[in-house]
């Protein structure tokens, strides 16, 4: 700050050295639309890995052609990919939370928080979703705790995938603890909305029985019969107590009652592995939930038969609350009274050119990439698949809004052939249509053949998938090891997990498609299967050829968006020779780093690139009108894409 002199001495003034700097922005963040399994919908959700993917979207599905895109992402080379679930006609599940008296007091959805926003998370999925609502919180008559659950059927037992847990919640809207925010901001799985009553009820717990001192029971022995009602009918045991074992207090009732239902039924894992728990001076009777006959509607009911230990303690008679095992959210059918309605969750009903292009207004489709900061390139593998053969209408209309998109965002799009595309002759023919349609574009590239990949999903037989998911990752893994400079082609560019190709290039037929346009796949012997070609769209050999190879457009995206990123400092500065110093400074300093990685062709700087802003670039009329000019220029590298080799025959002549 600046220094005012008061009193004679020396002062410290510390100042600003007026350098800035430039970071270059990352070159291979994937973004994929399309249609997945599981996940919020047209928000983009970062992840990196296939871990990520199966936990965050459910991984791979046979019907959903770009789940299949992002696993060759990952296998060959990627690691960074923003995914977009676009879900037409779906649905998310539900369940309405009651209490006592029926009256509705929470709805959890299936879904999640997306920054500010409650987020639906559509598809059957959710209908695997438990809820679980105790009352052993801190205050047992106004708080609750709520536990959600993701469980899987797999060979005749329940499988717990993932729980959260939520405890000592309110319904008081004004208190810190109040449930809504509490679960929506921390819970992955489910979004809760408060019921329309005014007086805020509290959810009932899932299966209590109000408790007395059991001391005041007569002495003698004892029998009560329990009956676990389920949905294929009902099963009663005695639960016989000696007089001897009388508890005398609700701690140790609660320790005789799970012993003796766990040895009624021995091998039935609803009995043997059955809980008691003991809350607020209620019990709950929990069964097992990893046998094959659990059912989380059943229902657990007591009687007396002899004795009246049961009703003492609360198991028959006044304060009974009989409910469900668990919430089941998306279940369409009550079990009791107290079994709040659910609605069950629908998956889409296909992808759509509408759905997968989307909205800028709505930012849904390739639109909901603009709450992402930054993505590199673009992959819509089911558009390939909207259209009948020979037809590429919706194609037409989703990269007819993607191109724009990707050219306004400094992306790269990948287009992938249709699944009747399979011959040289198809090849052609398609390319071709593209061009009519006028998709050929400096920002997109398309390859040719599709890939046949082993599908775990249907015996490991081959599937064909279109190529854009493995190409997005060797364009990751290539400027991982070189930089975006580097052709992503050739020897370095093998794709892994292929087990063929849905046709099979010769030489011949790589020259018809490669000055069209269009880049080969191909399978070498010994050496495997390689990408081979980096022309983008615009690289047919009648067109114009400064942006005819795919390194020279990405780099040059990349120099673009980091430079106009970079850059912002000097809006509403000072328009005169000291900003355009710092401009100079700051831009040099940043294609130096690109030209010392080998990213220019020249021997020094000097050759390889320039950078003018000074008076010569802003002349005084541009000042008045608030504006600075940067010219930035760049001798980029191409790639040798045919090698010439001479062959000359030398003759000796004798000597004499």
């Amino acid at each position: 700050m600046p220094v005012n002199p008061t009193y004679p001495g020396v002062y410290l003034q510390e100042l600003p050295s007026g350098a800035r700097t430039i970071a270059g922005l990352p070159t291979s963040v994937t973004a994929f639309v399309g249609r997945f399994g599981r996940g919020p919908q047209n928000v983009p959700v970062r992840i990196f890995n296939q871990g990520d993917f199966e936990r965050s979207f459910g991984g791979l599905d046979r019907d959903r052609e770009t789940t299949y895109a992002v696993a060759q992402f990952f296998q060959n080379g990627g690691g960074d990919a923003l995914i977009v679930r676009v879900a037409p006609g779906g649905g998310a599940s539900d369940v309405i939370l009651q209490d006592d008296a029926n009256v509705t007091a929470l709805t959890a959805t299936a879904g999640q928080q997306i920054g500010d926003a409650s987020v639906e998370n559509p598809g059957r999925w959710g209908d695997n979703l438990r809820i679980d609502v105790d009352h052993a919180a801190s205050d047992p008559v106004t708080e609750f705790n709520l536990s959600v659950s993701e469980v899987r059927r797999e060979a005749g037992r329940s499988l717990v995938l993932r729980t959260e847990t939520f405890r000592n919640l309110s319904m008081t809207t004004t208190a810190a603890n109040y449930a809504v925010p509490v679960v929506n901001d921390g819970s992955t799985m489910i979004q809760l909305t408060q019921g329309a009553s005014a007086n805020r009820p509290v959810p009932t717990g899932t299966q209590g029985f109000g408790g007395a001192d059991p001391g005041a029971a007569a002495a003698g022995d004892s029998e009560i019969e329990m009956t676990v009602t389920t949905g294929t009918g009902g099963v009663t045991e005695p639960l016989a107590i000696p007089a001897a074992d009388m508890p005398a207090t609700m701690g140790q009732a609660r320790s005789l009652l799970e012993s003796l239902i766990r040895a009624a039924r021995p091998t039935d894992m609803m009995w043997s592995q059955a809980s008691v728990q003991l809350a607020g001076g209620a019990l709950r009777v929990l069964l097992g939930r990893t046998g094959a006959d659990y059912d989380p509607e059943a229902v657990v009911s007591f009687a007396d038969t002899t004795g009246d230990l049961g009703a003492n303690i609360g198991l028959v008679g006044g304060g009974v609350t009989e409910n469900v095992q668990q919430y089941v959210v998306g279940s369409g059918s009550p079990a009791t009274a107290f079994r709040g309605a659910a609605t069950p969750g629908v998956d889409d009903t296909g992808a759509t050119a509408l759905a997968l292009a989307g909205s800028r207004a709505a930012r849904s489709g390739i639109f909901a990439l603009e709450a992402a900061d930054v993505f590199n390139i673009l992959c819509i593998p089911e558009a390939s698949r909207l259209d009948g053969p020979g037809a590429i209408t919706n194609l037409t209309q989703v990269m007819a809004a993607a191109e724009p998109y990707c050219e306004e965002r400094f992306a790269f799009l990948l287009i992938d052939p249709p699944p009747d595309v399979d011959t040289i002759d198809d090849a052609l023919g398609w390319i071709g249509d593209l061009a009519a349609a006028g998709l050929r574009h400096r920002n997109a590239a398309a390859y040719f053949p599709r890939l046949r990949i082993a599908d775990p999903l249907d015996g490991n037989r081959l599937r064909s998938v279109g190529p854009s998911g493995a190409v997005a990752g060797i364009y990751a893994r290539t400027d991982g090891a070189f930089g975006v400079f580097r052709a992503p082609a050739g020897i370095v560019a093998s794709i892994r997990g292929v087990g063929d190709l849905d046709y099979r290039l010769t030489d011949p037929e790589n020259g018809l498609i490669n000055p069209e346009g269009l880049n080969a796949i191909r399978v070498f012997d010994n050496i495997g299967t390689l990408v081979w070609g980096a022309r983008t769209l615009e690289g047919s050999n009648i067109l114009s050829p400064d942006w005819r190879y795919i390194p020279v457009r990405r780099t040059a995206l990349n120099i673009e968006a980091s430079l106009l990123r970079g850059l912002q400092f000097a809006v509403f500065e000072p328009n005169d020779e000291r900003l355009w110093a710092q401009i100079r400074l700051a831009a040099t300093s940043f294609m130096s780093r690109l030209f010392r990685q080998g990213a220019f062709q020249g021997a020094s700087p000097r050759d390889a690139f320039f950078v003018k802003c000074d008076a010569e670039t802003n002349p005084q009329a541009d000042i008045d009108l608030g504006i600075v000019n940067v010219l930035v220029g760049f001798a980029p590298l191409k790639p040798a894409e045919f090698v010439i080799l001479s062959l000359q025959l030398m003759n000796l002549q004798a000597e004499t």
